[in-house]
């Protein structure tokens, strides 16, 4: 290379003032271009519901898909709604209302059970459908975040559209027993059915409750699967509804108003047949039935983090 090539070269300005800073970019990060780290909570955390009302469209989107799988394929659809009560009410009739003769508050056997029958009905499939519910879709939660109550929720509130259907056959039995001369018993409304939206409510807020709780369980301990058909049989039988709840000691009912399902029970057949009003068995089981809540939703969400690795 010539020197005069040399002396035309620009100076390096990195050798010749090495203490002199490299020039800094010209692309900046704007705040908007950040990124965001999402880590789990710890502790307990705070149940945050309102979000559950941002997500509103998805839990109808579940009750709806639900319903349409629900009796898809089968011959008789919606019909199956009746059948299991109805059936359930007709041995119940035969076997404690004929043949054990259990009394039933002077009031027809048939309609005494299927009164009972009905917020039982929607409180078991309740119960078996939130406890299975996490397990059930897995492939959502681990694919996509959205708050996993919406989930047990889903379950929980698609019942009531069965519960609706039975109860018309209910309607039908009052009606029947208030025309045909050869029975004694008229059934009577009186202004506690309006109470009866309260009762289904305490009955939907006892399955959630419990629902939260075997979900939860669900994901770490598969013997929820096992336990769900044992525990709803036990539940029936000490739930007031083959038998009155008057054959209980006036000194154990308030214990066994520690079973929610009686208050349930009790408050439906006070606003619809005029029975003996509930009471104080009513405020422990409603007590009972907050407690379950409240703590299922904390329990919930402490183990929420979790079911996209347990699942």
């Amino acid at each position: 290379m010539s020197q005069t090539a040399l002396q035309s070269a620009p100076p390096n300005n990195d050798l010749d003032h090495p203490e002199t800073p490299a020039p800094k970019s010209s692309i900046a990060i704007r705040p908007e271009e950040s990124i965001l780290i999402l880590r789990p909570s710890r502790g307990w955390s705070a149940l945050n519901l309102i979000e559950l009302w941002h997500y509103r469209e998805l839990i109808y989107f579940l009750i709806w898909r639900d319903l349409k799988v629900r009796y898809k394929q089968t011959a008789l659809g919606a019909a199956w709604a009746v059948i299991q009560p109805f059936f359930t009410m007709v041995v119940f009739t035969l076997f404690f209302g004929n043949l054990a003769k259990v009394p039933s508050d002077n009031i027809p056997y048939p309609i005494f059970s299927y009164t009972a029958l009905l917020p039982w009905g929607l409180f078991a499939k309740a119960l078996t459908d939130a406890g299975r519910s996490m397990v059930a879709h897995r492939s959502m939660i681990t694919k996509v975040y959205f708050p996993r109550l919406a989930i047990p929720i889903s379950s929980v509130l698609s019942g009531i559209v069965d519960f609706a259907i039975a109860f018309v056959v209910l309607i039908g039995m009052m009606i029947y027993y208030n025309v045909i001369p050869e029975s004694d018993f008229r059934v009577v409304l009186t202004p506690a059915i309006w109470t009866l939206p309260l009762f289904l409510l305490l009955a939907i807020i006892t399955a959630l409750g419990v629902g939260l709780w075997l979900s939860a369980l669900n994901v770490l301990y598969r013997d929820i699967n096992y336990i769900l058909p044992f525990l709803t049989q036990f539940w029936l039988i000490i739930t007031p509804i083959a038998y009155s709840p008057s054959l209980i000691t006036s000194k154990w009912q308030l214990i066994y108003a520690i079973n929610p399902m009686v208050g349930v029970v009790q408050g439906f057949r006070w606003a619809l047949l005029g029975t003996a009003a509930p009471g104080p068995m009513l405020v422990v089981s409603t007590t009972i039935s907050l407690i379950v809540l409240i703590s299922g939703l904390f329990y919930f969400r402490r183990m929420e983090r979790t079911f996209a690795d347990e699942v």
